[in-house]
C-alpha cells in the first residue's frame, strides 16, 4: 500500500533529525494524511519547530512560520490589497497563509479576531480578501503550538474553535538516554536550522500525500468498529467526571484517523486497536472535566482511560 511506503518512508528519514517522540511524530503523519490539523502543545524546546520543519522537508512541501502575537492582525496572516501609486490598482499581497504546511507558532497569543480568521480558513481551505475568494494549496496543513505553562497575555483559544482540530498532541521531555542522544548529535555537529545537511532523502511529494488519501478513502470499516467509535462518544457524554462530551465531529475524526492509521500499518481495515491508539488525542481537547474531576487530579487523557474501560471491545 502507498500509505504504508510512505508512512515508513518518512518514520525512516526523520530519525535522521528527530530522537524519540515516535508517538507525536506517528500522529503528525497521521493528521496530514487525514486531511486535518494538529493543535501542538509542550514546553519552549522539546522540537515542536523541528518536526514540522521536518515534516515540510520530507513531502517537498511550501513551508512558513508565523509568530503569534498579542497586536497580530488577520491581515498579517491572510494578506491584504495594497494600492500601487505607479498602475494606480490594488493589488493582493498574499499572506503567509498561501503556503501548503503553516507553523503558527503561541496561537493562544493572537487575538480572538485573528484566531477566528486563521481557524476558519483552515476549515474551509480558503480566504477571502475584499470579496475576492482564494483557494489555499493543497495539500494545508496547519500545526499549532502553545505553551502549557505560561498564560500571561495570552488568549486561549474557546472550546468550538478546539473543534476544528483533528488532534491535540502532548510533547512532553525525553527520556534521559533520549536527551544523551540529542546532546550527542548536537556535538557532533548537527544543527536543526540546516536540515539540507543531514542528507534526507525525498521521495514523496505534495501530490504523493493526495494519492494517500484517496486511498485512505477506500479503506472498509465494519459496523462493529464503527459501533464502538459511536460507543465511545455516546460514553463521554454519559461520564461523570466531564461536563462536555465528544462532538459527533469528534467520532468523524475518530473513524477517519483510525482508517489512516490502519493504512499506515497495510492494513486494508481497521480494527478496534486503531480507534484505542487515537481516542485520546482526538478527544482531549472536546472534552471538559468538571470542577471537582479536576480537583481530583484527573486529566481529559486519564477521564478518556476510565471511558474507553467502561466499554466492552468488538471481537
Amino acid at each position: 500500500m502507498l500509505v504504508k511506503q510512505v508512512a515508513e518512508y518518512m518514520r525512516h528519514e526523520a530519525s535522521k533529525v528527530i530522537v524519540g517522540q515516535e508517538e507525536t511524530w506517528t500522529q503528525l503523519v497521521v493528521a496530514l494524511l487525514s486531511g486535518g490539523h494538529v493543535l501542538l502543545e509542550g514546553v519552549p524546546g522539546t522540537a515542536k519547530t523541528l518536526m514540522a520543519k521536518t515534516l515540510a522537508h520530507l513531502v517537498q512541501a511550501e513551508f512558513k512560520r508565523v509568530q503569534f502575537t498579542p497586536d497580530l492582525m488577520p491581515s498579517d496572516v491572510m494578506g491584504t490589497s495594497v494600492y500601487e501609486m505607479q498602475t494606480s490598482q490594488f493589488r493582493l499581497r498574499k499572506g503567509p497563509i498561501f503556503t501548503q504546511i503553516l507553523l503558527g507558532d503561541e496561537i493562544n497569543r493572537a487575538p480572538a479576531k485573528t484566531q477566528a480568521a486563521l481557524l476558519e480558513a483552515m476549515e474551509e481551505q480558503q480566504v477571502t480578501i475584499d470579496g475576492e475568494t482564494m483557494p489555499l494549496p493543497q495539500p494545508f496543513f496547519v500545526i499549532a503550538t502553545q505553551n502549557p505553562m505560561e498564560y500571561e497575555g495570552t488568549y486561549p483559544l474557546p472550546e468550538a474553535q478546539l473543534d476544528r482540530f483533528l488532534f491535540k498532541v502532548l510533547v512532553g521531555y525525553s527520556p534521559p538516554e533520549v536527551e544523551f542522544e540529542v546532546l550527542r548529535r548536537y556535538n557532533q555537529g548537527f544543527n536543526a536550522r540546516n536540515l539540507s545537511n543531514v542528507n534526507l532523502q525525498q521521495t514523496v511529494t505534495p501530490e504523493t500525500i493526495m494519492r494517500c488519501r484517496d486511498e485512505i478513502g477506500r479503506l472498509r470499516v465494519e459496523d462493529g468498529v464503527i459501533n464502538y467509535i459511536n460507543a465511545i462518544a455516546q460514553e463521554s457524554r454519559r461520564s461523570p467526571d466531564l461536563v462536555l462530551g465528544g462532538s459527533p465531529r469528534a467520532s468523524i475524526a475518530l473513524l477517519l484517523t483510525a482508517k489512516t492509521y490502519a493504512a499506515m500499518q497495510g492494513r486494508e481495515y481497521v480494527v478496534p486497536d486503531d480507534v484505542k491508539f487515537l481516542a485520546r488525542p482526538v478527544y482531549r481537547h472536546r472534552i471538559i472535566l468538571k470542577p471537582e474531576a479536576e480537583i481530583e487530579g484527573l486529566t481529559p487523557d486519564t477521564a478518556m482511560t476510565r471511558i474507553l474501560g467502561r466499554i466492552e471491545v468488538p471481537r
